[in-house]
């Protein structure tokens, strides 16, 4: 009896001490990229705290590894990154969260997993993901007076969640920052952290792999370009909150690049090298540096399938608020490069726009190129019912909050890449399947 009441005492205090550990956790934790050998982990904490991750491998639980013990810091808005670094390729784990030595409990799962050894074995391995745009967050102190701009129900979260992608694919104005926000490091960090802080987001970080691009609001003021005077803070804003797996420019944008099996994609910045929308000379989007490198990585890719991330649209022929076509001479020479150099496999995802429409660009003696733009998660909807948009394939045109899923499945002889638009609630709305023997 006195050892069954020792017990239950134990209990008790350990969980009073888990859910007191919740005081000093400010969001997270997240799970960021994810190798064969290594998956980063991200956690925010309110004030300084030493945290770390506990890890072990969900058919051999006895074993537990840890991470290093970080200790965050205010000059980073109390968020760091952790390696998990003893994983092995293919496997699915199961971790917890310590912040000051101590468990702190959360109400849903934390779990992660490896990408798996699939080269010279067998067929690249099947896998989902979600895709979306445009997550604003409303914060009435500092918002525009009037009818609040972000949706103030955050069901398409769990939505997204409940369909168990094995990522989640955030392709730009992921947080919106406001004018007290983006002339300093404190309102950019700030604002970060509000947007970070949602707790039906939870979930999502927690349980699914994150990757992001941004676009115009979580790099700057509204239709921002090379010339923001505070792009610095913003990148280094941007390398605090997301856990990408690399970055292509040493200090220079948020481009970078990342395999998940037979698929490569391609996370490029519309922002950092982009001109003023005013010029009429020296223009740019994507940039000279940025572009060439782009086309020098699809040149390299063996990947089944190419996906190219951009924050504002590609194929859209319509010269509208920031889409490609506003400068046709370098996405010309793009759509060149992949026509001359017989790229097979190429997809271009997009958002900004505040719908979502599918895009097809027939192309004389070659595939045709489709444009998936798929906005926005909770943000204001736009209507573009008169914007002509002459490549738009008809019956995808969106009008309300929605998301993305992408499953790639088949053997090597018959892959397919399919998409399907779901609404808020996680109901289809359409559905697209193009296969790899169609992009050739």
């Amino acid at each position: 009896m006195k050892l069954r009441l020792l017990a239950v005492l134990y209990l008790m205090c350990w969980s009073l001490t888990a859910v007191a550990q919740e005081k000093y956790l400010q969001a997270g934790p997240m799970v960021g990229y994810s190798e064969m050998r290594e998956v980063k982990l991200w956690v925010q904490t309110k004030e300084p705290a030493k945290v770390k991750i506990k890890y072990w491998a969900k058919d051999n639980p006895d074993k537990v590894f840890a991470t290093s013990e970080i200790k965050t810091i205010a000059e980073e808005a109390h968020a760091t990154h952790l390696i998990a670094d003893k994983v092995e390729p293919g496997k699915s784990y199961s971790y917890e969260l310590y912040i000051n030595n101590k468990k702190v409990k959360r109400n849903y799962p934390l779990e992660f997993k490896t990408q798996e050894l699939w080269q010279h074995r067998k067929d690249a391995p099947d896998f989902t993901f979600a895709v979306g745009s445009c997550f604003y967050v409303n914060d009435t102190p500092y918002d525009r007076p009037g009818k609040p701009y972000g949706n103030t129900n955050f069901e398409i979260l769990t939505s997204i969640t409940q369909k168990k992608p094995d990522f989640m694919l955030w392709i730009g104005d992921n947080t919106y920052l406001r004018e007290p926000d983006w002339n300093t490091k404190t309102g950019i960090q700030y604002r970060y952290t509000h947007t970070r802080s949602v707790p039906e987001l939870q979930p999502l970080l927690g349980s699914t792999h994150n990757y992001a691009i941004w676009d115009d609001h979580d790099y700057g003021p509204n239709n921002s370009d090379r010339s923001f005077w505070e792009k610095d803070l913003t990148l280094d804003a941007f390398k605090t909150f997301w856990a990408n797996p690399n970055y292509i420019f040493e200090d220079a944008g948020i481009t970078g690049t990342f395999h998940w099996n037979d698929v490569q994609f391609f996370l490029m910045d519309d922002r950092w090298f982009k001109s003023p929308n005013s010029r009429t000379t020296d223009k740019a989007y994507l940039g000279e540096a940025q572009l060439n490198w782009l086309i020098d990585a699809l040149h390299s890719s063996s990947a089944t399938f190419k996906v190219i991330c951009v924050g504002g649209q590609v194929l859209n022929p319509a010269e509208e608020k920031e889409n490609y076509s506003n400068h046709p001479q370098e996405r010309q020479k793009l759509l060149d490069a992949i026509a001359k150099a017989k790229i097979k496999g190429v997809i271009f995802m997009d958002g900004d726009r505040h719908f979502t429409e599918l895009t097809k660009l027939d192309r004389e003696g070659t595939y045709p190129l489709y444009d998936f733009t798929i906005s926005p998660l909770t943000a204001g909807v736009s209507n573009p019912k008169d914007e002509p948009n002459t490549l738009r394939v008809p019956g995808t045109l969106v009008r309300e909050h929605n998301f993305g899923l992408v499953s790639v499945s088949g053997p090597a002889t018959d892959r397919a890449f399919k998409v399907t638009i779901y609404n808020a609630k996680g109901a289809e709305i359409w559905q697209k399947e193009i296969k790899a023997s169609e992009l050739k």
